[in-house]
């Protein structure tokens, strides 16, 4: 799978994957502040569903920047893996979940081929990895014991969540990253390089 890739390549995807695997365990902390100040309310469930799409977006950012299979793949189990090692709470299960998110991200580009980037298909990529989660916390954290509405209520959340901080913050942060010209040597900076000097012409 990473036959064709440049060394350049493999080191953008480690910097990403390191970086995302750090900062998913701020998220954690955010989430389970969030879930403390819902629980009196009873909506603890959700607390983690309105910040779940942030656990997709290292595999999204990867994926737009250097556009090759297996990118979000890699990403998703890299980064897991430095959660673990940087003492997240999670243990050995993360490395799986990271496999299942990461695995959602690759499905949206494989539908095309890997020939589409735009937004929509980034939103997508964010929606797809929220589904596979889902269902695989339904049976790996015991979700399958809530109510229906409950559960219902929950996904619909994580859908949003996906959409919005995987795909169109994920597709953000790489679009800024991307004019500032540390990316030229990518597929995305090639892209937005081209376009300028389309615009200049």
């Amino acid at each position: 799978m990473t036959k064709n890739w440049k060394l350049k390549e493999i080191v953008m995807l480690s910097i990403i994957s390191v970086v995302a695997g750090v900062l998913y365990m701020f998220f954690v902390l955010f989430a389970s502040t969030l879930r403390n100040i819902l629980t009196p309310i009873g909506l603890a469930p959700f607390s983690f569903e309105f910040v779940f799409g942030l656990w997709f977006i290292g595999s999204v950012v990867a994926m737009y920047i250097i556009r090759k299979p297996g990118a979000a793949l890699f990403t998703g189990i890299i980064s897991a893996g430095v959660e673990i090692l940087a003492g997240g709470p999670g243990g050995a299960k993360v490395l799986l979940i990271g496999l299942v998110q990461g695995a959602g991200i690759e499905t949206a580009f494989l539908l095309t081929k890997y020939k589409n980037y735009r937004l929509r298909v980034l939103i997508l990529s964010g929606m797809i990895a929220a589904i596979y989660s889902f269902i695989y916390q339904l049976f790996a954290s015991g979700n399958m014991a809530l109510a229906p509405t409950v559960l219902i209520g929950m996904l619909s959340i994580r859908l949003i969540s996906g959409a919005l901080l995987s795909g169109v913050l994920g597709k953000w942060i790489a679009d800024k990253l991307a004019f500032t010209g540390v990316l030229d040597g990518y597929a995305l900076g090639k892209e937005v390089r081209k376009k300028r000097e389309k615009d200049a012409a």
